[in-house]
């Protein structure tokens, strides 16, 4: 294992995930814009717009290296060291509210130094939130997770409950799912099952979110939950503009900013002194948008 086997593995899963999109959506194809990153790398930048069940998504591969920033050399604590940075980040953002929106990403770090990771996370976002889905994600993610190592899931699982909240609102911004981040050798686990686990987290990708889409595009729903969608997309912006350590690394290492805010909505609504009604689905989504629900 090297940073070129898991940069190509990278490659051929944003290939399959796009494959699996497009097949599943029938008429959304997705675009790619090839960047270069001055300071050395650069990406494939792959957007789906106007299809039948995804409004707008992103597919992004990127390995990028140079020196790293002195604010990051800084919250790590280190000398100047180059680093090295690849992985694949994805954001769905469908047509209709009653699909969730999904977000992954998987991505090895090295420095020169000889510091190297691996981290990544998966979540769900439903409009609306429902029992058998939000049990159906995260038996998926377990399954996963347990394969590895049993303490993978309730560790990670409290990680992204943790990670994926908006804590100027008071609620997280799904069901969560997991979140890991510096995962590196210890004596009991190796880089290369690390690595193993990494690939599992990405391949489980295409066909857990496109059963969603087949599942759920046919529901109806009217103007309220259109209206709706359109707030709960605000509190997506909120999060990763204000809080997701991605974006910002993404800004602090000059990366491309159009495929660093693929993940943005096409389109968003906040609405002063929002509250839902009582006895409402809506109601009904936010008692469950918190910390610690045992959804498996």
């Amino acid at each position: 294992m090297n940073k070129e086997t898991i940069e190509n593995w990278f490659k051929s899963l944003q290939d399959n995930i796009c494959q699996e999109i497009e097949k599943t959506d029938e008429k959304g194809k997705f675009e790619e814009d090839l960047w270069q990153r001055p300071q050395g790398g650069g990406g494939r930048t792959r957007i789906i717009r106007g299809g039948n069940i995804i409004e707008k998504g992103g597919v992004n591969f990127s390995a990028v290296s140079g020196p790293t920033p002195d604010k990051i050399l800084q919250a790590l604590k280190i000398d100047k060291a180059d680093f090295y940075a690849t992985g694949v980040s994805i954001v769905m953002h469908p047509q209709s509210p009653m699909v969730p929106v999904i977000h992954m990403n998987v991505r090895y770090f090295e420095m020169s130094n000889g510091i190297s990771w691996f981290g990544g996370g998966i979540d769900l976002t439903p409009h609306y939130v429902d029992d058998e889905d939000a049990q159906y994600f995260h038996s998926q993610i377990k399954s996963v997770c347990d394969a590895h190592h049993g303490s993978y899931y309730p560790e990670f699982k409290n990680w992204a409950d943790d990670y994926f909240y908006i804590k100027h609102r008071n609620e997280t911004r799904g069901i969560g799912g997991i979140f890991f981040d510096r995962l590196s050798a210890t004596p009991e686990i190796s880089m290369e099952q690390r690595w193993e686990f990494v690939k599992d987290v990405g391949q489980l990708f295409a066909p857990t979110y496109t059963h969603f889409m087949s599942k759920n595009k046919d529901i109806e729903y009217g103007e309220n939950e259109k209206q709706w969608q359109y707030l709960r997309r605000g509190r997506y912006v909120e999060f990763n503009l204000v809080l997701d350590k991605g974006t910002k690394f993404g800004l602090d290492t000059d990366g491309r900013t159009e495929s660093i805010l693929m993940s943005l909505p096409p389109q968003a609504n906040w609405e002063y002194n929002y509250e839902v009604a009582p006895g409402s689905k809506e109601e009904k989504t936010l008692s469950l948008l918190k910390k610690g629900v045992d959804w498996v």
